[in-house]
């Protein structure tokens, strides 16, 4: 498996032949499946494209979706409350969780009791909108992920997020890759990717 991060909270994750993307970029995301968490993010249409709750089946990718809220700043500057949906990936016998714009740390007792085994966990960290550093932490460490990759940052608040970790040097990579056997032994290692 590999990952690119594309700034914000969009990813492209390949595994052989399959190409997914994360909240694209753009709507040119050429994906195999597309996984979009808030209407703040537009698909091309191609592929199967997975725009809210629910249990899916595709290409031997399992994806369950749970809602959530987010908070985004309209251009009045005043804060509107917005879905979001909190993605939870099987792929290659790995599971991904994919928090999207989560804005509220607090997960529904449904997302709580279903995600487990976090393999890899995507969250944001910029706060504005977003998780603020400490509780973007604070809750990546209770779900116990092998790996957790931040999104959605800034310098200031990816620098603050390393602190919260314990890990102030942390040189970001161009992409993970990743394979099962990769992960044993792991326990809440931050992997920064650069934007591409």
């Amino acid at each position: 498996m590999v990952i690119t991060y594309q700034g914000l909270e969009s990813f492209r994750i390949t595994q052989g032949d399959l190409a997914m993307a994360l909240n694209p970029a753009s709507s040119r995301a050429g994906a195999d499946i597309t996984l979009i968490s808030s209407s703040a993010f537009a698909t091309d249409g191609k592929g199967f494209v997975i725009n809210g709750p629910g249990e899916y089946e595709v290409k031997d990718v399992g994806i369950k979706g749970f809602l959530s809220e987010s908070n985004y700043s309209s251009d009045s500057g005043q804060a509107e409350k917005r879905y979001n949906t909190v993605y939870q990936i099987n792929l290659e016998g790995m599971n991904l969780c994919f928090l999207g714009a989560l804005s509220n740390a607090e997960l529904s007792s449904e997302a709580k009791e279903a995600i487990e085994d976090v393999d890899v966990l995507f969250v944001p960290i910029g706060g504005d909108g977003v998780l603020d550093p400490a509780a973007a932490y604070k809750l990546a460490v209770s779900l116990e992920p092998a790996i957790i990759i931040p999104m959605h940052y800034t310098e200031k608040t990816l620098a603050q997020f390393l602190k919260e970790g314990g890990e102030e040097k942390n040189a970001p990579a161009d992409k993970l890759v990743l394979k099962k056997k990769d992960l044993e032994g792991k326990e809440g290692e931050i992997v920064v990717l650069k934007e591409e």
